[in-house]
């Protein structure tokens, strides 16, 4: 074993991790199994073409859960550090483009989504530079 992955993870870094598993969870199942929520969000989900794009999203999604869920496992500081990267480039995309496009029963104003996302983000380069130290030190 790796004197990097004998490395502990904060356990603030884990629960921001489990927390985005569980946001990312919801989007998955709203993908693949509930097209409603998507409908009333102002997504129109018909035809072939828009399932297509709907149930791509829905594996990338998972595939990004999967992911996650392994370095939860794993603690990996190493394998972390790719897992943080990719929530902060997804999540940095959010935040420009959900007050750009914003959905139908949105909870928020796009103004408000947007530092909503801002503090997201923050706290997952935060966590970032924290198992970047770990791996570092």
């Amino acid at each position: 074993m790796s004197q990097n992955s004998k490395k502990k993870i904060p356990l603030w870094v884990n629960i921001v991790q489990v927390i985005l598993v569980l946001i990312m969870l919801a989007q998955v199942y709203m993908y693949f199994f509930n097209h409603q929520m998507m409908t009333d969000t102002g997504v129109t989900v018909e035809g072939a073409p828009m399932l297509n794009l709907v149930y791509e999203m829905g594996a990338r999604t998972l595939v990004m859960v999967i992911a996650s869920i392994y370095v939860l496992i794993t603690q990996n500081p190493k394998q972390y550090l790719v897992v943080l990267l990719m929530n902060i480039v997804r999540e940095g995309q959010e935040m420009i483009i959900d007050p750009l496009f914003p959905v139908s029963n949105a909870p928020v104003s796009p103004t408000a989504d947007f530092w909503i996302h801002v503090v997201i983000v923050a706290i997952e380069i935060w966590a970032f530079i924290a198992v970047f130290r770990l791996i570092k030190n």
